[in-house]
Protein backbone atom coordinates (compact mmCIF):
# COMPACT_ATOMS: atom_id res chain seq x y z
CA UNK A 1 0.00 0.00 0.00
CA UNK A 2 2.86 2.39 0.77
CA UNK A 3 4.31 1.66 -2.66
CA UNK A 4 0.94 2.45 -4.23
CA UNK A 5 0.52 5.82 -2.53
CA UNK A 6 4.03 6.77 -3.58
CA UNK A 7 2.81 6.41 -7.18
CA UNK A 8 -0.17 8.73 -6.72
CA UNK A 9 1.26 12.12 -7.63
CA UNK A 10 -0.75 15.23 -8.31
CA UNK A 11 -1.29 14.44 -11.97
CA UNK A 12 -2.56 10.96 -11.22
CA UNK A 13 -4.98 12.23 -8.61
CA UNK A 14 -6.29 14.81 -11.08
CA UNK A 15 -6.77 12.14 -13.77
CA UNK A 16 -8.58 9.86 -11.31
CA UNK A 17 -10.81 12.76 -10.22
CA UNK A 18 -11.59 13.55 -13.88
CA UNK A 19 -12.42 9.89 -14.47
CA UNK A 20 -14.84 9.93 -11.52
CA UNK A 21 -16.70 13.06 -12.67
CA UNK A 22 -16.82 12.04 -16.32
CA UNK A 23 -18.00 8.50 -15.55
CA UNK A 24 -20.66 9.85 -13.18
CA UNK A 25 -21.92 11.86 -16.14
CA UNK A 26 -21.68 8.83 -18.40
CA UNK A 27 -23.60 6.73 -15.86
CA UNK A 28 -26.48 9.20 -15.97
CA UNK A 29 -26.55 9.07 -19.75
CA UNK A 30 -26.06 5.33 -20.12
CA UNK A 31 -29.06 4.62 -17.87
CA UNK A 32 -31.37 7.28 -19.27
CA UNK A 33 -30.54 7.08 -22.97
CA UNK A 34 -31.89 3.56 -23.77
CA UNK A 35 -35.06 4.27 -21.78
CA UNK A 36 -35.50 7.63 -23.51
CA UNK A 37 -34.97 5.97 -26.89
CA UNK A 38 -37.54 3.31 -25.97
CA UNK A 39 -39.98 6.07 -25.01
CA UNK A 40 -39.46 7.68 -28.42
CA UNK A 41 -40.64 4.44 -30.04
CA UNK A 42 -37.31 2.91 -31.05
CA UNK A 43 -37.15 -0.90 -31.23
CA UNK A 44 -34.73 -3.01 -29.19
CA UNK A 45 -32.56 -3.66 -32.23
CA UNK A 46 -32.45 0.09 -32.93
CA UNK A 47 -31.49 0.74 -29.32
CA UNK A 48 -28.74 -1.86 -29.62
CA UNK A 49 -27.50 -0.03 -32.71
CA UNK A 50 -27.67 3.28 -30.87
CA UNK A 51 -25.60 1.89 -28.00
CA UNK A 52 -23.03 0.42 -30.38
CA UNK A 53 -22.74 3.53 -32.55
CA UNK A 54 -20.50 5.41 -30.13
CA UNK A 55 -17.98 2.59 -30.05
CA UNK A 56 -18.18 2.17 -33.82
CA UNK A 57 -16.91 5.66 -34.53
CA UNK A 58 -14.47 5.41 -31.63
CA UNK A 59 -13.00 2.27 -33.16
CA UNK A 60 -12.16 4.04 -36.41
CA UNK A 61 -10.92 7.27 -34.82
CA UNK A 62 -9.02 5.97 -31.81
CA UNK A 63 -5.74 5.21 -33.59
CA UNK A 64 -5.58 8.58 -35.41
CA UNK A 65 -6.43 10.32 -32.14
CA UNK A 66 -3.80 8.29 -30.30
CA UNK A 67 -1.23 9.41 -32.87
CA UNK A 68 -2.29 13.03 -32.33
CA UNK A 69 -2.03 12.57 -28.55
CA UNK A 70 1.54 11.30 -28.87
CA UNK A 71 2.50 14.10 -31.24
CA UNK A 72 0.69 17.15 -29.86
CA UNK A 73 0.18 16.24 -26.22
CA UNK A 74 -1.95 13.79 -24.30
CA UNK A 75 -3.17 16.46 -21.92
CA UNK A 76 -4.37 18.60 -24.82
CA UNK A 77 -6.39 15.75 -26.36
CA UNK A 78 -7.87 14.88 -22.98
CA UNK A 79 -9.02 18.48 -22.50
CA UNK A 80 -10.58 18.63 -25.96
CA UNK A 81 -12.42 15.37 -25.32
CA UNK A 82 -13.97 16.81 -22.15
CA UNK A 83 -15.29 19.81 -24.09
CA UNK A 84 -16.80 17.66 -26.84
CA UNK A 85 -18.29 15.15 -24.38
CA UNK A 86 -19.91 17.96 -22.38
CA UNK A 87 -21.43 19.42 -25.53
CA UNK A 88 -23.02 16.04 -26.27
CA UNK A 89 -24.66 15.91 -22.82
CA UNK A 90 -25.98 19.46 -23.23
CA UNK A 91 -27.48 18.78 -26.66
CA UNK A 92 -29.11 15.55 -25.46
CA UNK A 93 -31.26 17.67 -23.15
CA UNK A 94 -32.84 19.30 -26.22
CA UNK A 95 -33.11 16.23 -28.48
CA UNK A 96 -36.60 15.09 -29.40
CA UNK A 97 -36.09 12.77 -32.39
CA UNK A 98 -34.27 9.44 -32.90
CA UNK A 99 -31.99 10.85 -35.61
CA UNK A 100 -30.72 13.44 -33.13
CA UNK A 101 -29.82 10.68 -30.67
CA UNK A 102 -27.88 8.87 -33.38
CA UNK A 103 -26.03 12.05 -34.38
CA UNK A 104 -25.07 12.85 -30.78
CA UNK A 105 -23.99 9.27 -30.24
CA UNK A 106 -21.52 9.74 -33.08
CA UNK A 107 -20.14 12.90 -31.44
CA UNK A 108 -19.84 11.00 -28.18
CA UNK A 109 -17.80 8.38 -30.00
CA UNK A 110 -15.45 11.09 -31.25
CA UNK A 111 -14.91 12.39 -27.73
CA UNK A 112 -14.21 8.88 -26.46
CA UNK A 113 -11.69 8.31 -29.25
CA UNK A 114 -9.85 11.42 -28.05
CA UNK A 115 -10.03 10.61 -24.36
CA UNK A 116 -9.27 6.93 -23.92
CA UNK A 117 -5.75 6.58 -25.38
CA UNK A 118 -4.69 9.96 -23.97
CA UNK A 119 -5.96 9.24 -20.46
CA UNK A 120 -4.62 5.67 -20.41
CA UNK A 121 -1.20 6.82 -21.58
CA UNK A 122 -1.11 9.55 -18.92
CA UNK A 123 -1.92 7.00 -16.21
CA UNK A 124 0.81 4.71 -17.52
CA UNK A 125 3.29 7.62 -17.73
CA UNK A 126 2.74 8.68 -14.12
CA UNK A 127 1.96 5.28 -12.62
CA UNK A 128 5.40 3.68 -12.67
CA UNK A 129 5.79 -0.06 -13.17
CA UNK A 130 5.97 -1.93 -9.89
CA UNK A 131 2.45 -0.98 -8.77
CA UNK A 132 0.94 -0.23 -12.15
CA UNK A 133 -1.94 -2.71 -11.78
CA UNK A 134 -2.88 -1.16 -8.45
CA UNK A 135 -2.83 2.32 -9.98
CA UNK A 136 -5.08 1.16 -12.81
CA UNK A 137 -7.25 -0.58 -10.22
CA UNK A 138 -7.92 2.70 -8.43
CA UNK A 139 -8.43 4.45 -11.77
CA UNK A 140 -10.90 1.76 -12.83
CA UNK A 141 -12.55 1.68 -9.41
CA UNK A 142 -13.24 5.42 -9.54
CA UNK A 143 -14.80 5.03 -12.98
CA UNK A 144 -16.93 2.01 -12.07
CA UNK A 145 -18.12 3.45 -8.77
CA UNK A 146 -19.00 6.78 -10.37
CA UNK A 147 -20.79 5.10 -13.26
CA UNK A 148 -22.87 3.02 -10.88
CA UNK A 149 -23.68 6.06 -8.78
CA UNK A 150 -24.70 7.97 -11.89
CA UNK A 151 -27.04 5.19 -13.01
CA UNK A 152 -28.60 4.95 -9.55
CA UNK A 153 -29.12 8.72 -9.41
CA UNK A 154 -30.63 8.69 -12.91
CA UNK A 155 -33.18 6.03 -11.93
CA UNK A 156 -34.12 7.88 -8.76
CA UNK A 157 -34.30 11.26 -10.51
CA UNK A 158 -36.53 9.90 -13.29
CA UNK A 159 -38.88 8.48 -10.69
CA UNK A 160 -39.05 11.71 -8.69
CA UNK A 161 -39.48 14.06 -11.66
CA UNK A 162 -42.03 11.93 -13.50
CA UNK A 163 -39.70 10.85 -16.31
CA UNK A 164 -38.19 14.21 -17.24
CA UNK A 165 -35.08 13.11 -19.13
CA UNK A 166 -33.95 16.69 -19.75
CA UNK A 167 -33.04 17.13 -16.07
CA UNK A 168 -30.89 14.00 -16.19
CA UNK A 169 -29.01 15.14 -19.28
CA UNK A 170 -28.44 18.65 -17.89
CA UNK A 171 -26.99 17.18 -14.70
CA UNK A 172 -24.76 14.99 -16.89
CA UNK A 173 -23.53 18.13 -18.69
CA UNK A 174 -22.62 19.86 -15.43
CA UNK A 175 -20.68 16.86 -14.13
CA UNK A 176 -18.93 16.39 -17.46
CA UNK A 177 -17.60 19.92 -17.78
CA UNK A 178 -16.71 20.29 -14.10
CA UNK A 179 -13.27 18.54 -14.19
CA UNK A 180 -11.98 20.53 -17.19
CA UNK A 181 -10.19 23.10 -15.04
CA UNK A 182 -8.64 20.31 -12.96
CA UNK A 183 -7.05 18.70 -16.01
CA UNK A 184 -5.78 22.01 -17.36
CA UNK A 185 -4.26 23.16 -14.06
CA UNK A 186 -3.04 19.94 -12.42
CA UNK A 187 -2.12 17.36 -15.04
CA UNK A 188 1.47 17.50 -16.27
CA UNK A 189 2.64 16.17 -19.61
CA UNK A 190 5.45 13.65 -19.20
CA UNK A 191 7.42 12.02 -22.00
CA UNK A 192 9.64 9.15 -20.90
CA UNK A 193 13.14 9.27 -22.34
CA UNK A 194 14.18 5.73 -21.54
CA UNK A 195 12.73 2.62 -23.15
CA UNK A 196 14.27 0.00 -20.94
CA UNK A 197 12.00 -1.94 -18.63
CA UNK A 198 12.39 -2.14 -14.88
CA UNK A 199 12.39 -5.57 -13.23
CA UNK A 200 8.76 -6.74 -13.31
CA UNK A 201 6.67 -7.41 -10.26
CA UNK A 202 5.95 -11.01 -9.40
CA UNK A 203 2.55 -11.00 -11.05
CA UNK A 204 4.11 -9.85 -14.34
CA UNK A 205 6.75 -12.54 -14.59
CA UNK A 206 4.45 -15.06 -16.25
CA UNK A 207 3.45 -12.66 -19.05
CA UNK A 208 5.27 -12.05 -22.34
CA UNK A 209 8.28 -13.93 -20.94
CA UNK A 210 9.69 -15.06 -24.26
CA UNK A 211 9.60 -11.60 -25.82
CA UNK A 212 11.20 -9.98 -22.76
CA UNK A 213 14.09 -12.42 -22.75
CA UNK A 214 14.76 -11.96 -26.46
CA UNK A 215 14.29 -8.20 -26.36
CA UNK A 216 11.65 -8.35 -29.10
CA UNK A 217 8.45 -6.38 -28.93
CA UNK A 218 5.62 -8.76 -27.90
CA UNK A 219 2.76 -9.61 -30.26
CA UNK A 220 -0.28 -7.42 -29.68
CA UNK A 221 -2.84 -8.96 -32.03
CA UNK A 222 -3.69 -11.96 -29.76
CA UNK A 223 -4.45 -9.57 -26.90
CA UNK A 224 -6.62 -7.43 -29.19
CA UNK A 225 -8.65 -10.57 -29.81
CA UNK A 226 -8.87 -11.28 -26.10
CA UNK A 227 -10.15 -7.77 -25.43
CA UNK A 228 -12.79 -8.19 -28.16
CA UNK A 229 -14.14 -11.43 -26.69
CA UNK A 230 -14.10 -10.29 -23.08
CA UNK A 231 -15.64 -6.89 -23.69
CA UNK A 232 -18.11 -8.14 -26.29
CA UNK A 233 -19.72 -10.67 -23.97
CA UNK A 234 -19.79 -8.07 -21.20
CA UNK A 235 -21.48 -5.41 -23.35
CA UNK A 236 -24.22 -7.81 -24.48
CA UNK A 237 -25.88 -7.10 -21.12
CA UNK A 238 -24.33 -3.85 -19.92
CA UNK A 239 -25.98 -1.46 -22.38
CA UNK A 240 -29.39 -3.17 -22.29
CA UNK A 241 -29.49 -3.77 -18.54
CA UNK A 242 -31.98 -0.94 -17.81
CA UNK A 243 -34.37 -2.44 -20.39
CA UNK A 244 -33.72 -5.97 -19.10
CA UNK A 245 -34.47 -4.90 -15.54
CA UNK A 246 -37.66 -2.99 -16.37
CA UNK A 247 -39.10 -5.10 -19.22
CA UNK A 248 -37.87 -8.64 -18.39
CA UNK A 249 -37.71 -8.54 -14.58
CA UNK A 250 -40.61 -6.07 -14.24
CA UNK A 251 -38.80 -3.55 -12.03
CA UNK A 252 -39.59 0.14 -11.69
CA UNK A 253 -37.06 2.70 -12.87
CA UNK A 254 -36.10 3.50 -9.27
CA UNK A 255 -35.60 -0.19 -8.45
CA UNK A 256 -33.57 -0.70 -11.63
CA UNK A 257 -31.39 2.30 -10.78
CA UNK A 258 -30.81 1.07 -7.23
CA UNK A 259 -29.29 -2.13 -8.58
CA UNK A 260 -26.31 -0.13 -9.81
CA UNK A 261 -25.41 0.67 -6.20
CA UNK A 262 -24.04 -2.87 -5.88
CA UNK A 263 -21.26 -1.70 -8.19
CA UNK A 264 -20.10 0.75 -5.53
CA UNK A 265 -19.62 -2.03 -2.98
CA UNK A 266 -18.09 -4.55 -5.35
CA UNK A 267 -15.63 -2.19 -7.04
CA UNK A 268 -14.49 -0.42 -3.89
CA UNK A 269 -13.59 -3.76 -2.30
CA UNK A 270 -12.67 -5.99 -5.23
CA UNK A 271 -10.95 -3.41 -7.47
CA UNK A 272 -7.94 -2.65 -5.24
CA UNK A 273 -7.75 -6.31 -4.21
CA UNK A 274 -7.53 -7.53 -7.79
CA UNK A 275 -4.97 -4.81 -8.53
CA UNK A 276 -2.74 -6.12 -5.75
CA UNK A 277 -3.20 -9.70 -6.96
CA UNK A 278 -2.27 -8.74 -10.52
CA UNK A 279 0.88 -6.94 -9.31
CA UNK A 280 2.06 -9.53 -6.82
CA UNK A 281 0.49 -12.92 -7.53
CA UNK A 282 -0.89 -13.71 -10.99
CA UNK A 283 -2.27 -11.47 -13.71
CA UNK A 284 -3.44 -14.54 -15.61
CA UNK A 285 -5.61 -15.64 -12.69
CA UNK A 286 -7.19 -12.19 -12.44
CA UNK A 287 -7.92 -12.16 -16.18
CA UNK A 288 -9.82 -15.43 -16.01
CA UNK A 289 -12.25 -14.04 -13.43
CA UNK A 290 -13.80 -11.79 -16.12
CA UNK A 291 -15.02 -14.56 -18.42
CA UNK A 292 -16.17 -16.70 -15.49
CA UNK A 293 -18.24 -13.75 -14.27
CA UNK A 294 -19.85 -13.41 -17.71
CA UNK A 295 -20.94 -17.06 -17.54
CA UNK A 296 -22.32 -16.92 -14.01
CA UNK A 297 -24.11 -13.59 -14.41
CA UNK A 298 -25.89 -14.78 -17.57
CA UNK A 299 -27.13 -17.91 -15.80
CA UNK A 300 -28.39 -15.85 -12.86
CA UNK A 301 -30.28 -13.45 -15.15
CA UNK A 302 -31.96 -16.41 -16.87
CA UNK A 303 -32.86 -18.42 -13.78
CA UNK A 304 -33.85 -15.59 -11.42
CA UNK A 305 -35.77 -12.84 -13.31
CA UNK A 306 -36.47 -10.73 -10.21
CA UNK A 307 -34.98 -7.85 -8.27
CA UNK A 308 -32.70 -10.16 -6.29
CA UNK A 309 -31.72 -12.02 -9.43
CA UNK A 310 -30.80 -8.89 -11.37
CA UNK A 311 -28.99 -7.59 -8.27
CA UNK A 312 -26.97 -10.80 -7.91
CA UNK A 313 -26.24 -11.01 -11.63
CA UNK A 314 -25.07 -7.39 -11.70
CA UNK A 315 -22.87 -7.99 -8.66
CA UNK A 316 -21.17 -11.00 -10.26
CA UNK A 317 -20.69 -9.08 -13.51
CA UNK A 318 -19.17 -6.16 -11.60
CA UNK A 319 -16.79 -8.55 -9.86
CA UNK A 320 -15.49 -9.64 -13.25
CA UNK A 321 -15.17 -6.04 -14.37
CA UNK A 322 -13.21 -5.18 -11.23
CA UNK A 323 -10.82 -8.01 -12.07
CA UNK A 324 -10.45 -7.05 -15.73
CA UNK A 325 -9.63 -3.36 -15.39
CA UNK A 326 -6.37 -3.49 -13.41
CA UNK A 327 -5.02 -6.54 -15.21
CA UNK A 328 -5.82 -5.11 -18.65
CA UNK A 329 -4.44 -1.69 -17.75
CA UNK A 330 -1.22 -3.18 -16.39
CA UNK A 331 -0.81 -5.40 -19.44
CA UNK A 332 -1.39 -2.44 -21.76
CA UNK A 333 1.18 -0.37 -19.86
CA UNK A 334 3.72 -3.20 -20.01
CA UNK A 335 3.25 -3.81 -23.72
CA UNK A 336 3.49 -0.08 -24.46
CA UNK A 337 6.69 0.45 -22.45
CA UNK A 338 8.79 -0.77 -25.40
CA UNK A 339 8.25 2.65 -27.00
CA UNK A 340 7.05 5.16 -24.37
CA UNK A 341 7.02 8.06 -26.85
CA UNK A 342 4.24 6.29 -28.76
CA UNK A 343 2.50 4.84 -25.73
CA UNK A 344 -0.92 6.24 -26.64
CA UNK A 345 -0.63 4.66 -30.10
CA UNK A 346 0.14 1.22 -28.67
CA UNK A 347 -2.56 1.43 -26.02
CA UNK A 348 -5.01 2.65 -28.66
CA UNK A 349 -4.34 -0.47 -30.72
CA UNK A 350 -4.87 -2.69 -27.70
CA UNK A 351 -8.16 -0.99 -26.92
CA UNK A 352 -9.41 -1.56 -30.47
CA UNK A 353 -10.42 -5.06 -29.42
CA UNK A 354 -12.44 -3.69 -26.52
CA UNK A 355 -14.13 -1.17 -28.80
CA UNK A 356 -14.96 -3.83 -31.39
CA UNK A 357 -16.49 -5.95 -28.62
CA UNK A 358 -18.51 -3.00 -27.37
CA UNK A 359 -19.86 -2.56 -30.91
CA UNK A 360 -20.67 -6.17 -31.69
CA UNK A 361 -21.98 -7.07 -28.22
CA UNK A 362 -25.02 -4.73 -28.10
CA UNK A 363 -25.79 -5.33 -31.79
CA UNK A 364 -25.80 -9.09 -31.31
CA UNK A 365 -27.77 -8.83 -28.06
CA UNK A 366 -30.43 -6.55 -29.56
CA UNK A 367 -30.80 -8.80 -32.62
CA UNK A 368 -31.07 -12.02 -30.60
CA UNK A 369 -33.51 -10.45 -28.14
CA UNK A 370 -35.72 -9.10 -30.94
CA UNK A 371 -35.81 -12.41 -32.84
CA UNK A 372 -35.86 -15.08 -30.14
CA UNK A 373 -36.19 -13.40 -26.75
CA UNK A 374 -34.00 -12.50 -23.82
CA UNK A 375 -33.38 -16.10 -22.71
CA UNK A 376 -31.78 -17.01 -26.05
CA UNK A 377 -29.69 -13.84 -25.92
CA UNK A 378 -28.39 -14.68 -22.45
CA UNK A 379 -27.78 -18.29 -23.49
CA UNK A 380 -25.62 -17.20 -26.42
CA UNK A 381 -23.74 -14.86 -24.08
CA UNK A 382 -23.03 -17.80 -21.77
CA UNK A 383 -21.67 -19.88 -24.64
CA UNK A 384 -19.46 -17.04 -25.88
CA UNK A 385 -18.11 -16.49 -22.36
CA UNK A 386 -17.10 -20.17 -22.14
CA UNK A 387 -15.29 -19.92 -25.48
CA UNK A 388 -13.56 -16.76 -24.25
CA UNK A 389 -12.36 -18.55 -21.15
CA UNK A 390 -10.84 -21.32 -23.28
CA UNK A 391 -9.15 -18.78 -25.55
CA UNK A 392 -7.67 -16.91 -22.59
CA UNK A 393 -6.24 -20.13 -21.14
CA UNK A 394 -4.72 -21.02 -24.52
CA UNK A 395 -3.27 -17.52 -24.99
CA UNK A 396 -1.53 -17.39 -21.63
CA UNK A 397 -0.14 -20.90 -22.05
CA UNK A 398 1.16 -19.90 -25.46
CA UNK A 399 2.94 -16.92 -23.92
CA UNK A 400 4.72 -19.19 -21.44
CA UNK A 401 6.37 -21.24 -24.17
Amino acid sequence: MRQLWSQLNRSLLAIIAEAFASRFSFGLISFALPLYAYQLGMSLSEIGLLIALKKTLSLFLKLPMARLADRFGRKRLLSLSIILRSLVALLLAFSVAPWQLFALRLLHGGSEAMRDPAASALVADHGGKKAIASVFAWYGTSKSAAGALGSAVAGLLLTLNGGDYREVFLLAFFLSVLPLWLVICQVEETVLAQTGAEPPARGQQEDIATERESGRKPAILPFIGLGLLLHGTTQMVHGLLPVLATEYAGLTEAAAGSIYLVTLIVTLIAGPLFGWLADNVSRRLVFLVRSLANVLSSLIFILVPSYLGVLAGKGVDDLGKAAFQPSWGALSAQLSQYDPRQRAWTMGKLNMGKDAGAILGPLLAGLLWSLWGVVVMLGVRTLLAVLTELYAIWLFRRQER
